[in-house]
């Protein structure tokens, strides 16, 4: 094992000695004015070097601090900016559930307007059946509001159903797509009758109904062809839209024809509706 020295000197000191004698050297240099001596060029090849790598690392941590704070500056404006497109976001959806309400109401309003001649009550639908057709649904007002069994719903452009249940404030409305639902109709143009029924497995695939036991002269009625309630029926007042002939043929009996109709109202999206307060009245022998 090499032994260690007697009179070895600490690092530490020989260190704080050399650093005496530069600092020595360098006041000397300066005070004398010894430029161009051997004193000044050994300072040049030493602390020259050190001084430009003094100064290359302060720029790199000032460089990196500019860069720190960039960082922070655009995070802060990226965060405020996501704050404002969250807002906007949410105004814009606000912006259109409002629209959307708005022409629902006008709608109401324009259907208000092509039957003047009854009363009605608005009513929102507060709930369905849980399918993807309001075939069957609950509206916000009752009996107290002057609901009664077996008055007209209209929306849209036309007849929803009948009110088939009440209760103190609310209502049950069958509609006219309904596998329960049938109602006499005729055709606009020539009058003809007909049956029109409801059928969920034909709004499914096609999302139309049914029509049948026409009975009419060969081309009096035709695709395209409005469908109405007829003044015969015991139940829904005369003269309301029902829908859109879209297909007609003739049966085998070659007496009437049957065919699909395309609803006049959007039975996906129902979510205010008219409720007639008149009710039909049959006088009966």
């Amino acid at each position: 094992m090499r032994r260690k020295s007697k009179h070895s000197m600490p690092t530490r000191y020989t260190l704080m000695i050399l650093t005496g004698l530069c600092l020595m050297v360098m006041f000397v240099s300066f005070t004398l004015n010894l430029s161009g001596g051997p004193l000044n060029s050994i300072a040049g090849y030493i602390f020259v070097p050190m001084q430009n790598g003094i100064n290359e690392v302060g720029t790199w941590f000032v460089n990196r601090a500019k860069d720190l704070k960039t960082m922070r500056d655009v995070m802060q404006e990226n965060k405020e900016l996501q704050t404002q497109v969250d807002q906007l976001t949410q105004d814009l959806s606000t912006i259109k559930l409002e629209q959307y309400e708005l022409n629902n109401l006008r709608e109401l309003m324009e259907l208000d307007q092509k039957y003047p001649s009854y009363d009605k009550v608005a009513a929102r639908v507060i709930g369905n059946d849980g399918g993807n057709w309001f075939n069957t649904f609950l509206i916000d007002k009752g009996e107290k509001d002057g609901i009664e069994k077996d008055m007209n719903v209209i929306a849209g452009s036309g007849l929803v159903g009948i009110v088939i249940d009440t209760g103190p404030n609310y209502a049950k409305v069958r509609s006219i797509i309904d596998d329960a639902s049938n109602v006499s109709g005729m055709a606009l143009s020539s009058a003809d009758r007909c049956i029109i029924n409801g059928n969920l497995a034909s709004m499914n695939k096609e999302q139309v109904i049914q029509f049948s036991d026409l009975k009419c002269e060969d081309d009096a009625v035709k695709a395209g062809e409005q469908l109405v309630t007829s003044h015969i029926s015991d139940k829904y007042l005369e003269g309301i839209l029902i829908g859109y002939v879209s297909t007609i043929n003739r049966d085998p009996n070659n007496l009437t024809y049957s065919g699909t109709v395309t609803p006049a109202v959007d039975f996906q999206h129902l979510q205010e509706v008219l409720v007639i307060l008149d009710k039909k009245t049959v006088q009966k022998d």
